[in-house]
């Protein structure tokens, strides 16, 4: 918690309203790093409930070590679990990247014969970062409004927002049988944590070698 001693009766709306606009960037870069209290209403606490989520699996159950969940409220949940599915995705094409761009690389003649983790420097792409940048930037601009308002909490996501559903089903694999569609999302997050794993130990590994898997 942060208190600032203002004489905000000595301050005009519009002055005040700037004022608060610029506590809110400067502690945002902060606050992802502060325990994130739960929300009191009235004598009653509103903590996250873990009941039921998909990539709850045995034997370990719900694996917090560290109590991310038990300090959570839903909504800074929700924003973990979006963050994990997220990272997962990304995990997994890296994955597959890492290892096929390595046995086959058709772009720019096949003259690129380098370790994944120093393909990208062999290439002319260097120069493309800025395009890179925009389009990363695009997407995470287009997820602005799956979060709450500030003042409702830092970091959290909109209690109807359904996580990692992008709106994108070409191929129309989703369950409509709720008890199915958990079964799936498990296995997607199953499947992430061990991608986010494996592209870690691979990029180890050549950094390490020096040399391809």
């Amino acid at each position: 918690y942060y208190l600032v001693d203002i004489p905000i009766f000595y301050i005009s709306t519009n002055k005040m309203n700037r004022i608060v606009a610029a506590l809110a960037l400067l502690f945002s870069g902060v606050s992802a790093f502060a325990p994130t209290p739960t929300i009191t209403r009235g004598t009653v606490q509103v903590k996250a409930s873990t009941e039921g989520m998909p990539g709850i699996v045995a034997p370990t159950g719900l694996f917090d070590p560290v109590g991310l969940a038990a300090k959570a409220t839903d909504a800074r949940l929700k924003y973990f679990r979006e963050s994990e599915l997220k990272h997962g995705r990304v995990a997994m094409l890296a994955s597959l990247g890492f290892v096929v761009g390595e046995k086959f690389h058709p772009l720019f003649n096949g003259a690129i014969d380098e370790p994944s983790y120093i393909a990208f420097q062999a290439t002319p792409l260097q120069k493309l970062w800025p395009f890179v940048l925009t389009a990363i930037g695009t997407v995470e601009y287009i997820s602005i409004d799956k979060f709450n308002a500030p003042a409702e909490g830092f970091w959290t996501l909109k209690a109807e927002y359904e996580n990692g559903d992008l709106g994108f089903d070409p191929l129309g694999l989703k369950p409509t049988d709720p008890e199915k569609l958990k079964t799936m999302q498990t296995k997607e997050i199953q499947n992430g944590r061990l991608a986010m794993l494996g592209i870690a130990g691979m990029v180890a590994q050549e950094l390490v070698t020096g040399g391809k898997l």
